[in-house]
């Protein structure tokens, strides 16, 4: 059975430049240590999808919404439709005394920021800075393979991934969702170490907004923290 916009899946994928098979963007832990980008503060699995409202690539939505749970895909995303052709217009050459001024000492491949902007400085001479504003995969085809690990049936699935996205070192298992038989209030049980969270007070009331505003009916959403306590 193919999928439809409004359904909730869990989307394994990688992307990878199409011309030298460099690996930009992965969800795999394995694969990213082979590739060299594994970042030990990234939290690695499936992603959580909303088909249709979920900002995707289009050929990649198009792909989703024409697959089944289970199966591998493959998608190949041109430029026009991933990050644009390269604008020449995006290069800039602006004094080196713009960095030194703000403490700044540039060097090639640098990522600066420049009037809200971010570029990369691509070349230094006679105390000249040359800025590349383009996106760095500005013009490459890039490909995209994954696999749709599965679709969320389930209101109380639903609620819990969409809560792990606001805190996504917590295991899954241990964040609990009991719903109303009238799905109209949601009591959602967390573990301790969310009370170590800065700001959590603000991140319950981003989630229950999210909730609220998601499922039709829901009228009160509830919070708990579970202490185990060691003797």
């Amino acid at each position: 059975m193919t999928l439809s916009k409004g359904d909730y899946i869990l989307f394994d994928y990688t992307v990878i430049v199409k011309d030298d098979n460099k690996v930009v963007e992965t969800t795999n832990e394995t694969t990213a240590k082979e590739a060299g980008v594994y970042r030990p503060e990234e939290v690695y699995e499936p992603r959580l999808i909303i088909l249709g409202e979920t900002k995707l690539w289009e050929p990649l939505e198009a792909a989703l919404l024409n697959a089944d749970e289970g199966k591998d895909i493959e998608v190949e995303i041109p430029p026009e439709k991933a990050y644009g052709q390269r604008d020449p217009n995006k290069i800039r050459v602006i004094s080196i005394r713009e960095f030194h001024r703000h403490g700044i000492v540039p060097h090639v491949d640098d990522v600066v920021e420049i009037e809200g902007n971010r570029a990369r400085v691509i070349s230094i001479s006679g105390g000249r800075v040359t800025l590349d504003f383009n996106h760095p995969l500005a013009g490459k085809t890039l490909i995209v393979r994954g696999r749709i690990v599965k679709k969320l049936v389930t209101n109380e699935e639903k609620i819990a991934y969409i809560i792990k996205q606001y805190m996504p070192r917590i295991p899954l298992e241990k964040i609990s969702v009991s719903l109303a038989q009238d799905r109209s209030e949601v009591h959602v049980k967390l573990p301790a170490e969310v009370l170590l969270y800065e700001k959590i007070g603000n991140a319950l009331l981003q989630i229950a907004s999210d909730l609220g505003s998601r499922f039709e009916g829901l009228k009160k959403i509830s919070f708990s923290e579970e202490v185990e306590l060691k003797r």
